[in-house]
């Protein structure tokens, strides 16, 4: 991983520890939809409920996410730290907020639960899941075709990917991948994923 990622991991994290701390009377479920659009840039409001979803002894597959989250908070007796909010939004919406912390500054587009996760203008790549993330395709951004020239993937990421067990899927234009057994890909696909992708720019195109 490259020194200027290591120097930002986290960054979106902490800052949103810091202005949970800053709420010394507590946080509401509306406080915690508004820092996560503030800080990490999407409507954490829009997304439904994972179907395997628990929080404790809550049940949250029939919950909006507001009540969900006002559920959760109703629950803990403390004030909740930044770590456990994320936690809980993590298990029970599938959004891993500390794994996008750290890739910030990756120069990787991520588009998941029909929204864009993380996206910059100077991105080399897109990492796109479908709908219930059972399904991922990745291909180059506009930007990386301008800089190389390259109107498809690079051959060093598609040797990458080729083990993980993508393939080229003429139709969408993209490597595809589809979870078998119809669920979501697991994180640790996901982490894989992610990390041939970043090998590959740190070690070819990190100058672009």
């Amino acid at each position: 991983m490259s020194k200027e990622l290591e120097e930002k991991r986290h960054t979106k994290a902490e800052g949103m520890d810091k202005l949970i701390d800053s709420y010394e009377k507590g946080i509401s479920s509306s406080d915690i939809f508004t820092i996560v659009n503030q800080i990490f840039k999407f409507d954490l409001e829009a997304i439904p409920a994972l179907s395997n979803a628990t929080e404790g002894t809550l049940e949250v597959l029939s919950l909006t996410p507001r009540v969900a989250l006002h559920t959760y908070l109703e629950q803990c007796a403390d004030k909740v730290t930044g770590a456990e909010i994320r936690k809980m939004i993590n298990q029970t919406f599938g959004i891993n907020l500390d794994a996008l912390s750290a890739l910030e500054g990756a120069r990787i587009s991520l588009y998941s639960k029909s929204q864009w996760m993380l996206q910059h203008d100077e991105d080399l790549f897109v990492v796109h899941t479908g709908i219930g993330d059972v399904d991922v395709k990745i291909f180059q951004t506009t930007y990386f075709s301008e800089q190389t020239g390259l109107e498809e993937l690079p051959n060093d990421l598609i040797q990458a990917l080729i083990p993980l067990g993508y393939y080229y899927d003429a139709e969408i234009g993209s490597y595809y991948f589809s979870n078998p057994t119809g669920d979501a890909v697991p994180d640790a696909f996901k982490g894989q994923t992610i990390m041939a992708i970043i090998k590959v720019i740190t070690h070819s195109y990190s100058h672009l």
